[in-house]
């Protein structure tokens, strides 16, 4: 079974999305906080990737529910360079995801179970609903802004250091 943003499907990720953001208008941001959005508040924590040029830190919201994992980075305009969202599944799976109602590019680092950089899609699509595959077992993605991996040389095999993939930065 393969995992999308949205956690177990579209069908779950639209019915929830229908129920966090009622009368949106489509291809606009929400103008409130809706107090069912807010109850998905995330838990930021401290993520680094250790590419060839070095040490990066992120500060990055964990999103374990599938609520929070339906919502995603969803409606937000910007993204700062030194902030990211981890998605983690506990074991390694196939994961797919997408950027239904993302504003902005991103970059989504697929990682193994022991912090390795398995793949990176790169600059994905605001908007597409086109999945984006980890093509291979991966226990979590990292979303980051859209070239920041590049900036960084971030390359598969270049590992990820955070608690849930057995390190502490």
């Amino acid at each position: 079974m393969t995992e999308t943003r949205y956690g177990r499907g579209a069908a779950f990720g639209a019915a929830l999305l229908a129920v966090l953001t009622p009368g949106l208008a489509a291809g606009e941001p929400p103008k409130h906080a809706d107090s069912k959005v807010a109850a998905a508040k995330l838990t930021t924590e401290r993520l680094d990737v250790v590419s060839a040029t070095g040490t990066h830190t992120f500060d990055v919201e964990i999103a374990t529910t599938a609520q929070q994992q339906a919502l995603g980075l969803m409606f937000r305009t910007s993204l700062a360079a030194d902030k990211g969202m981890l998605f983690h599944n506990g074991k390694e799976r196939e994961i797919t995801m997408w950027m239904k109602n993302t504003y902005i590019p991103l970059d989504m680092v697929f990682i193994r179970a022991d912090g390795t950089v398995h793949r990176i899609a790169a600059r994905t699509e605001p908007f597409s609903e086109r999945m984006i595959s980890s093509e291979g077992l991966v226990s979590g993605v990292l979303e980051i802004a859209g070239g920041r991996a590049e900036q960084l040389g971030l390359k598969p095999g270049d590992k990820v250091r955070h608690r849930l993939f057995g390190a502490t930065p």
